[in-house]
């Protein structure tokens, strides 16, 4: 196999890894701030439920959870499910992990925010909600920026998990090249394009993160 050949393999593989990237990131940061909303609400019991939830999905390995979803359905149930199952079961599983890693990261984020900026928008006059979108969660989100990096690039790692489903991403790809061709230079050449996208994420995380200097505090 030549080169030219090998990469463009690797390279379709990557556009499935970051279509796992993407959509993960698009379902588990609204759900993080769901869950962390429910974390830290008043109700026990859904503290208890939204608790239980994180502790499990941080407490078991990702790999674990992908076998889970996608089999589950059949041994819990009998349902035979279709071929496009094997990608929605990587993405709700990517998704609920991560949710429960956001979680946290919000939760941290909204509770360092001091209580007087709660009182001062409610003498303004300010609703709830309005205080919450307007003040406190730009704010949020400039304190827990770095620490949701971190998780970003790891879930860059994270989707060669998906081989354990036989999901044709791009690692999964370069084991395969490796084994026909019994070279070393397939995961040379993942591992070349695993850094330049984690290269390109950080960089625009860090733009990201200088743009929001405006809500310094």
């Amino acid at each position: 196999m030549s080169f030219q050949v090998m990469m463009m393999q690797l390279g379709q593989g990557m556009l499935k890894s970051m279509g796992i990237f993407f959509l993960t990131l698009l379902f588990s940061l609204p759900l993080g701030l769901l869950v962390a909303l429910c974390r830290m609400s008043k109700s026990g019991i859904l503290r208890t439920i939204m608790r239980v939830y994180i502790s499990i999905m941080r407490g078991t390995p990702l790999m674990l959870q992908l076998l889970a979803v996608y089999f589950g359905p059949y041994y819990l149930f009998g349902a035979k499910l279709g071929k496009n199952w094997r990608f929605s079961a990587i993405i709700i599983a990517f998704a609920v992990n991560y949710a429960a890693y956001f979680a946290e990261i919000y939760r941290s984020g909204i509770g360092s925010m001091p209580a007087g900026q709660y009182e001062a928008a409610r003498l303004l006059g300010y609703s709830k909600s309005g205080t919450f979108l307007r003040i406190i969660f730009p704010q949020v989100i400039k304190r827990i920026l770095p620490a949701i990096t971190n998780e970003v690039i790891t879930l860059i790692k994270d989707t060669s998990l998906s081989f354990s489903l036989a999901y044709a991403e791009m690692f999964t790809i370069a084991k395969q090249i490796a084994a026909k061709e019994t070279s070393f230079m397939p995961f040379l050449a993942a591992a070349l394009f695993y850094y330049v996208f984690n290269a390109i994420v950080a960089f625009a995380m860090e733009r990201i993160e200088k743009a929001m200097n405006y809500y310094s505090v």
